[in-house]
């Protein structure tokens, strides 16, 4: 599960902005500075092209690229070209919203449910839930269905359509208002209320009062029709080719299209410039201190602070400047994007990219703003990176002892032990800091060997134990990222009568694959996307982070603020026909125990079951090392995985519909009701 939630936060995450790597000489530009950078983020940082764009009081002052629309063809990267933003794509929705509440249309602080009669969830503290907490991250729902919504050429209303309905068996992690952590379907929530209100399609409304009083023609969604070709070109590892055209179909999530300087240009909406669009006092309160209403960290330097759509409305570094700056970045699989604004200075910089990260960008951006207000006197020098020293230990207080025992993120659990001054601890922030060993320093506080990354524990007024990070990450070569998060939240021990605990023993370690995503989905590119791995804590009753409850099911109990409590989810196992099926945000997959090796002889089909479900095979010793030819449905396709999981062949994106079966690999087959697949294999 945690490798689940992991690749995600690399897709569909906030990006990261960071300080500078190095200063200009004063003879350098600030467009040699961005060309150079660009140089590096495409030589060092898998960014296949890259678009950036400057707007200052309503001007474009620097718009620059890099890289290639099409590797074959090489064709440069042009201002005109279309990328993905990713979740930038929510201050779009947050906008519009506020549009609404500008024309008292709606309330943002109304229940959400005055405007969408048929929301409903199993926790009656969802009629708590308003407008305002799916825009600062705190109504407390568990996260994201990212079900069915990224697909190639692909542009199927199945996740937008379906969202109310999971919805109404679901949970809340929290109350609403208690505190902010990461939720995409917020803003989903945000499109439906944004097309209720309206009674405009979302796609239409922002193309009605916002693309067209902008005059954005680059401005899409996948519902929208213009020229896919403007598209740049994405790209996968292991693939010689262009993928498909990525289609995000959760629109006010992170499903917009677009080019740098457009996005650079409704940046003028958000910073209040275009009163026309949005009002003045609308922007402002955008830009609010949101985060802190609920429980949150209290260091104020950080790079995640939220306002309303906005990822962070105090960002570092420029908070050590005094300059108020504003930040959303956005991932889909393929594309990146980063916006910042300094709306005291009216300036915006997008920078938007295919391949790469979210936070290479926000860290282009970051250099490039702050060259340019140096460039414009605005601050007099870049300050240099902050440095540090291996800690020094020191005798702790045994009071401290307390806080060792059990602890859990979304994922899984880990039992920490304080002994002797010192903590083992995981892989902390996203992996990005590996397992290593902290030691006491002193004010409650364990640093690790480089003295860059401080450990403590706090206890807020929701009466919850934290594992505290407050760190500071060096890029190699782009620069420095200060980032202050909850990691871990303190848990009780669970016992399990043997019965319970002799369940949950037979499904350790297994995978569950899974059956209702649509075989045009993106996730059939890494079969970690489709698998979900049940770890279980047995001597503390936990299974991948949630709290076994019974037999067959298990709940989250994860209130982690900022973004380590988000995606949470529920487990849900069940049989049919003597197999066993896992259900998590409505979605079904199969044991891996239930799962069969394909058909060793020469000819076979495969029919996919009333229901449209996937259909899994095991490659065994039998079928390896043949090759396997399919006849294939014009609306299904196939995806053969290696031993590790890796992609062998997807047919959705690649054509391709011949493959050689690797020896411990696994096949799946996907399409509608009764689409048949003929098989032949044969040997090489």
């Amino acid at each position: 599960m945690k490798k689940m939630v992991s690749v995600l936060m690399t897709a569909i995450l906030i990006a990261i902005p960071v300080t500078p790597a190095f200063a200009l000489t004063n003879n350098d530009t600030v467009k040699e500075k961005a060309q150079e950078l660009a140089a590096n983020m495409l030589s060092d940082y898998g960014v296949s092209g890259l678009q950036y764009a400057i707007m200052d009081h309503g001007s474009i002052v620097l718009s620059g690229s890099a890289g290639v629309y099409d590797k074959v063809t090489n064709n440069p990267i042009t201002k005109d070209m279309m990328f993905g933003i990713g979740s930038v794509s929510k201050t779009y929705v947050s906008a519009a919203t506020m549009m609404l509440a500008d024309s008292n249309q709606i309330d943002i602080d109304q229940p959400l449910t005055t405007y969408i009669k048929d929301f409903t969830m199993a926790d009656e503290r969802y009629k708590e839930i308003t407008p305002r907490m799916l825009m600062n991250h705190s109504s407390g729902i568990y996260g994201s269905h990212y079900g069915n919504s990224f697909l190639f050429d692909d542009n199927d209303t199945k996740n937008h359509d379906e969202l109310l309905v999971k919805l109404q068996s679901e949970s809340l992690k929290s109350n609403p208002g208690e505190f902010s952590v990461y939720c995409n379907n917020g803003f989903q929530l945000l499109e439906i209320l944004v097309e209720r209100v309206s009674g405009l399609s979302y796609s239409e409304f922002l193309e009605t009062h916002i693309s067209k009083p902008l005059q954005l023609t680059s401005t899409q969604t996948p519902r929208d029709s213009f020229d896919r070709d403007r598209l740049t070109k994405t790209y996968f590892p292991g693939l010689d080719h262009a993928l498909p055209t990525e289609n995000a179909n959760l629109i006010g999530t992170g499903g917009i299209y677009s080019t740098a300087e457009e996005v650079s240009k409704f940046a003028e909406v958000l910073i209040g410039n275009r009163t026309d669009i949005l009002s003045e006092k609308s922007a402002k309160a955008m830009q609010s201190h949101e985060y802190r209403k609920g429980v949150w960290v209290s260091e104020e330097t950080n790079t995640i602070n939220y306002g309303l759509g906005w990822d962070a409305v105090r960002l570092a570094p420029f908070s050590d400047y005094g300059i108020t700056a504003l930040f959303k970045g956005g991932d889909t699989y393929m594309y990146h994007a980063a916006l910042t604004a300094l709306p005291e200075h009216d300036i915006s910089m997008a920078v938007l990219s295919s391949g790469g990260s979210g936070s290479y960008n926000s860290i282009f951006a970051s250099n490039i703003l702050l060259e340019y207000t140096k460039s414009k006197g605005i601050i007099k020098e870049i300050l240099p990176e902050k440095t540090f020293e291996p800690p020094m230990k020191v005798d702790m207080s045994s009071d401290l002892l307390a806080y060792s025992g059990l602890y859990g993120t979304i994922g899984h659990t880990v039992n920490l032990e304080i002994k002797n001054g010192e903590i083992d601890l995981p892989s902390l922030s996203y992996g990005l800091i590996p397992p290593q060993k902290y030691v006491y320093t002193g004010n409650g506080q364990f640093k690790n060997n480089e003295g860059n990354a401080t450990i403590s524990f706090d206890q807020p007024k929701n009466g919850k134990t934290y594992l505290k990070l407050n760190t500071y990450i060096n890029t190699p070569g782009l620069g420095q990222t200060v980032a202050v998060t909850y990691e871990y939240q303190k848990l009780d021990s669970n016992p399990l009568n043997q019965s319970t605990k002799t369940v949950w023993e037979h499904r350790n370690e297994k995978n569950y694959y899974s059956l209702d995503e649509k075989i045009t989905s993106m996730l059939y590119l890494s079969k970690s996307l489709l698998a979900k791995n049940i770890s279980v804590d047995m001597n503390h009753g936990y299974a991948s982070g949630t709290k076994i409850v019974d037999e067959n099911k298990a709940v989250n109990v994860i209130e982690i603020p900022t973004l380590n409590g988000r995606d949470a989810f529920d487990l849900n196992f069940y049989n049919e026909n003597h197999k066993e099926y896992l259900k998590i945000d409505g979605q079904s997959y199969i044991s891996e125990d239930a799962i069969q090796p394909i058909y060793e002889g020469n000819d076979s089909f495969c029919i996919i079951p009333s229901g449209g479900q996937a259909v899994w095979y095991k490659i065994d010793e039998k079928s390896a090392n043949r090759v396997m030819n399919v006849e294939t449905p014009l609306s299904g396709g196939f995806a053969v995985y290696d031993k590790e999981g890796l992609l062998v062949n997807f047919s959705k994106a690649t054509s391709n519909h011949s493959v050689v079966l690797p020896e411990g690999g696994m096949i799946v087959f996907g399409g509608n009701d009764g689409d048949i697949f003929k098989i032949n294999l044969k040997n090489k």
